[in-house]
């Protein structure tokens, strides 16, 4: 047995509060989902500016599916924002565990906006930590990302050593880590940060201009419209399934090796994917799934400013502190986010 399957029996019989901000978002309906499953008491924050009401329903009708009952009484939803100090205050009451999930994401809107980003992923970060720290939670546990390696082009990424960052979105993370940092030397409170590379799955939304890609071109292709690469297509990413993230999420909040916290760790494969090869594995499942698709070459573009060439990621640390055992590979878990979208996108 796993360290994750042992977790998870255990919580099924030991009911903790756990705060997920961001609730609505992606990461934070899939973090309720599976919370609910274990039997957890789950308390949601969001302000609905990049959420949905629909990812929040959908998590705990899915909840109810697996579990075989209703467990809505398990959730509490709070409509705030991490920018207030006071909603962070009010939804940290009580709280044992807390996933800090809420940000504003994407590298090109930081550039286009940056103090926008800046309020809400450093002002709403350093709010999130203080009520955290003061209503005394076991683990603080929060979203970093791939975008703090910058500049460095060593492969794989190795969390010790990061570059420049490219972007607004890359300094603000970062940031969170040196706050997280700061609080753990100041004030003894266990944070752990989790750098998330290219976290796909169900709930991610394929809409909007900062669509991330693999929705957006599954989207594209199921409507027949056109797919854009930008660059030629060489470009590579670890691309990872949402079912790894949240397997991190419940480790690096439960763990109980000392040498675990206060650390940030890479949510990744150690795999690298380019952007020609995701766009084949894409549409050879959606032909072969849905009729009437048929292959079509994809336009290519520009490279964005703000992105790195290339991104992979050393699992290793993780690995020996953490436990971390990824259980889907990447055509794993495109079955997984594929099967979901030709059900949903219908």
């Amino acid at each position: 047995m796993t360290k994750y399957e042992e977790l998870q029996e255990y919580l099924k019989n030991n009911q903790s509060t756990w705060l997920i901000s961001g609730v609505a978002g992606f990461i934070g309906s899939n973090l309720l989902e599976k919370l609910l499953v274990l039997n957890q008491k789950v308390i949601g924050l969001d302000s609905f500016d990049t959420g949905y009401q629909k990812n929040i329903d959908e998590a705990i009708l899915d909840a109810n599916e697996i579990v075989g009952k209703d467990v809505s009484n398990n959730f509490k939803f709070i409509k705030g924002d991490i920018k207030s100090f006071n909603d962070c205050k009010q939804a940290c009451n009580g709280v044992d565990y807390v996933l800090h999930q809420a940000a504003l994401g994407s590298v090109p809107r930081s550039i286009e906006d940056p103090i926008s980003t800046n309020e809400a992923n450093i002002d709403g970060f350093i709010n999130m930590l203080v009520a955290s720290k003061d209503s005394k939670v076991k683990r603080f546990v929060y979203a970093a990302s791939s975008s703090s390696y910058g500049d460095n082009a060593d492969l794989p990424k190795v969390e010790n050593m990061i570059g420049n960052p490219l972007s607004p979105y890359a300094v603000t993370k970062l940031v969170n880590e040196y706050y997280a940092s700061v609080f753990a030397k100041n004030y003894d409170f266990k944070t752990i940060g989790l750098r998330y590379f290219n976290i796909f799955g169900k709930r991610q939304d394929p809409n909007g201009a900062y669509a991330a890609v693999i929705p957006k071109w599954i989207s594209s292709i199921l409507n027949k419209d056109s797919v854009y690469i930008n660059g030629d297509g060489e470009t590579s990413r670890d691309f990872c399934y949402i079912d790894n993230a949240v397997q991190t999420n419940i480790l690096a909040a439960m763990t109980e090796n000392s040498e675990a916290t206060d650390q940030v760790y890479n949510v990744a494969l150690n795999d690298r994917t380019s952007l020609n090869e995701l766009y084949r594995m894409i549409e050879d499942s959606l032909i072969k799934n849905v009729k009437g698709l048929e292959k079509k070459e994809p336009i290519y573009r520009d490279f964005r400013p703000g992105d790195v060439r290339h991104s992979q990621a050393s699992i290793d640390k993780a690995k020996e502190l953490l436990e971390y055992e990824p259980q889907f590979r990447i055509a794993e878990g495109l079955n997984e986010a594929i099967g979901w979208y030709i059900n949903s996108l219908k």
